[in-house]
């Protein structure tokens, strides 16, 4: 349906220490869209999400589809790989029940064996699955990332972007997500979010992000390539 949106944002204003993050921002998002934000360091794309999840104060509107669930994975938790928690724990804190955590570990790639594993021994990949996991708790209509790959080599990013495509075809997700990954943009998002404080360019990838766009992204030494979308 052509106006089954889950989200709609009209005129987004965030200051924070008396500076201007985000200034007159305004998109939408429809049930199934993957929408990436795009964007150099500093340019506001955190304070988004965590504005668009009611954490920090705004002005504008944030409508979001009443009734709606969202999910978060944050772009690091270290503090927790210092506390002695076993995996089971870490779900428990969530109040999910073991049968729960079992169906999620399953459906992110662990065995029911992963419950006993310390969070501390987890690889920056399988943390990194087990906050997707932990975010898909209560069954969430829309998941929001921030950063999923930051700190994992190559091949763990294709597994985790492998693993956010098969979630979102098996769950029906409507995905918001930050990443500096191109690639990523073209091969995984319906639109694209371009976020200097302000927004630069907004659409399907394949229509705004230009050399021009890019370079009024992130600066004339933008390095460009046309990635193939499928």
């Amino acid at each position: 349906m052509e106006n089954d949106f889950i989200l709609k944002v009209e005129n987004l204003w965030v200051r924070l220490d008396n500076q201007n993050i985000i200034e007159n921002l305004s998109f939408q998002v429809k049930k199934g869209d993957v929408v990436t934000i795009l964007g150099p360091n500093g340019a506001g794309k955190t304070v988004l999400l965590k504005a668009l999840l009611g954490f920090l104060p705004y002005k504008g509107e944030i409508k979001w589809k009443s009734g709606i669930k969202i999910g978060y994975v944050p772009q690091r938790l270290p503090f927790i790989k210092d506390i002695p928690l076993s995996v089971n724990d870490f779900f428990k804190l969530k109040k999910s029940s073991e049968k729960e955590t079992k169906e999620i570990l399953d459906s992110v790639g662990f065995k029911e064996d992963f419950l006993k594993k310390k969070i501390g021994d987890l690889s920056s990949g399988q943390f990194q699955r087990i906050l997707i996991a932990w975010a898909l708790i209560r069954n969430p209509q829309v998941l929001l990332f921030d950063e999923p790959t930051t700190g994992i080599d190559i091949s763990g990013e294709e597994t985790v972007y492998n693993l956010l495509a098969r979630l979102k075809q098996e769950r029906d997700l409507t995905m918001l997500l930050i990443t500096h990954d191109l690639s990523v943009v073209y091969k995984f998002s319906t639109d694209v979010i371009c976020l200097n404080k302000h927004l630069i360019c907004y659409g399907p990838p394949q229509e705004v992000l230009t050399l021009e766009s890019l370079r009024e992204l992130f600066g004339e030494e933008v390095k460009y390539y046309q990635h193939k979308h499928y």
